[in-house]
């Protein structure tokens, strides 16, 4: 038996297919627009995102023996996606998670002293990078579209739920509680979408959708619409929730960190809904089908591997990411550079939307390889003053994955800051494996929690070294300066 994945991520969509001893028998990707059409602005044509998953899917189903015996679906989470009920059509843009638009609603509801009781019901607090300001935004700007959510005509969902609905033929308007929890509506204590909330934001309740457990019999794909293919849909969750479980951090303590276009460093906590009051959010990591919640202390580091990106595709500096490594290692450090990559504001544990990029450190004798180690750099620092308040201290192990941790110049570099071991595992995609242990659960693929950690494989464990404290100071008093800098531009 084999399992068909869909990762929907930020820039593309990839789709394995999982045997059931946890090896990727076949893969496909496919790659979609990024829409900028204002500072600050980030967007997606929804049908992008669909057709990628067709393709993505027909070239991974192209080179698997058999047949797939059910799906698992995992995605960029807090994207506001839109779709009419009958035609599937997306009325507008989906409004990613990455937009900073919404910065001045946020201001607003803070200003009226709403984010206390916002965080208290969700774990979370009141920054552009969630769903509901979005669908304010959209209630505000979009007059035509609202009046058709209001009609309910058209329905409202993250990208898991455009996907269900896609793959379903619009039969399932559905979502998980791991995606539910990262939208400002839904409440940790009660574990479903919040009057008070929906209210608030001005989201009416019955255009969202239904909340369902993480694996189980949750849809059915619709062979017309999908490669004339009927298969159980029986694992969903936000990617990295997914990438929590594909490392199988099932025990309460285990830590890891996704390295992708952001880096996110998530803490099992079990089932105990435990509050931050250092700028870490708490969220659902998933629910099992009897109802059981699993709860996860999370750090949201908006942009690592888009800093690595904006040396290729904005400065020029490198030909591909990977290059980032072999630049690096001709230099022995950044030679006092320090690169605050605060692109799009700055998340966890600092969370300043209004935020700009710093480089700091630069003299006559400054090269493109210490800006590229700079970079590195500045992604092991990020990590670090989020693992430090989220642990108190440092952690035994962190595992890693995503695209950037194949970097082993940057795995070193962070475990040298933390202190800590890094251990890689031998399948580096593991939002998408952790959608196919869901599905395969979900399906009977599998049995059981413990049959998933024997499929588990490390790669490389990366153990600490001496620790450069002068370079972490230097990064504090940057990011330091970028928030003041930041505040200055806004008075």
């Amino acid at each position: 038996m084999s399992v068909l994945a869909i990762d929907a991520g930020t820039t593309g969509v990839t789709a394995l297919v999982v045997t059931e001893n946890g090896q990727i028998e076949s893969k496909g990707y496919e790659e979609f627009a990024q829409h900028f059409p204002s500072p600050g602005w980030v967007e997606h044509n929804p049908e992008d995102i669909w057709q990628a998953t067709l393709s993505a899917c027909g070239t991974a189903l192209s080179g698997a023996s058999v047949s797939p015996s059910c799906v698992g679906i995992t995605n960029q989470r807090e994207t506001a996606v839109l779709w009419d009920r009958r035609t599937l059509a997306a009325p507008c843009r989906a409004i990613v998670w990455q937009d900073r638009r919404t910065a001045g609603i946020c201001d607003r509801l803070r200003e009226a002293g709403h984010e206390p009781r916002v965080s208290e019901l969700t774990g979370l607090r009141l920054d552009p990078y969630f769903t509901a300001t979005k669908l304010t935004w959209l209630a505000e700007h979009d007059e035509s579209t609202w009046a058709g959510i209001r009609s309910g005509n058209i329905a409202v969902g993250t990208v898991d739920s455009y996907l269900i609905a896609r793959l379903t033929a619009g039969a399932r308007h559905v979502t998980d509680p791991s995606n539910a929890s990262r939208t400002l509506l839904y409440g940790l204590a009660s574990g479903g979408w919040e009057p008070e909330l929906c209210e608030l934001f001005g989201v009416p309740m019955e255009a969202l959708p239904e909340i369902v457990p993480n694996y189980g019999p949750l849809g059915l794909t619709e062979p017309s619409a999908f490669l004339g293919l009927e298969l159980p849909i029986s694992g969903v969750a936000g990617d990295q929730q997914a990438a929590l479980f594909g490392q199988t951090c099932f025990d309460v303590g285990d830590v890891k960190c996704t390295y992708g276009t952001g880096s996110f460093v998530l803490a099992n906590l079990g089932g105990e809904i435990v509050r931050s009051d250092k700028g870490l959010l708490t969220t659902v990591a998933w629910q099992t089908p009897a109802g059981e919640r699993t709860f996860a202390l999370e750090g949201s580091i908006f942009v690592t591997g888009a800093a690595v990106q904006w040396l290729r595709d904005g400065l020029g500096l490198i030909g591909t990411a990977p290059e980032s490594e072999a630049v690096a290692r001709t230099v022995p450090d950044s030679g006092g550079v320090v690169f605050v990559p605060a692109l799009t504001g700055l998340g966890a544990p600092h969370w300043d939307p209004g935020a700009r990029g710093l480089i700091t450190g630069i003299t006559r004798g400054t090269t493109r390889a210490h800006l590229v180690r700079a970079t590195l750099e500045a992604i092991a620092f990020e990590v670090r003053d989020v693992v430090e308040v989220m642990t108190g201290g440092t952690v035994p192990v962190l595992k890693a994955d995503g695209g950037a941790s194949s970097n082993d110049l940057l795995m070193q570099l962070q475990a040298d800051q933390l202190g800590a071991a890094v251990e890689r595992p031998a399948i580096q995609e593991t939002t998408a494996l952790g959608a196919a242990f869901l599905a395969g659960l979900g399906a009977g693929v599998w049995g059981s929690r413990s049959e998933l950690r024997h499929t588990w494989q490390l790669e490389r464990r990366f153990e600490p070294g001496p620790r450069d404290d002068a370079a972490y100071e230097r990064w504090r008093t940057a990011v330091e300066l970028t928030s003041r800098e930041a505040r200055g531009s806004r008075l």
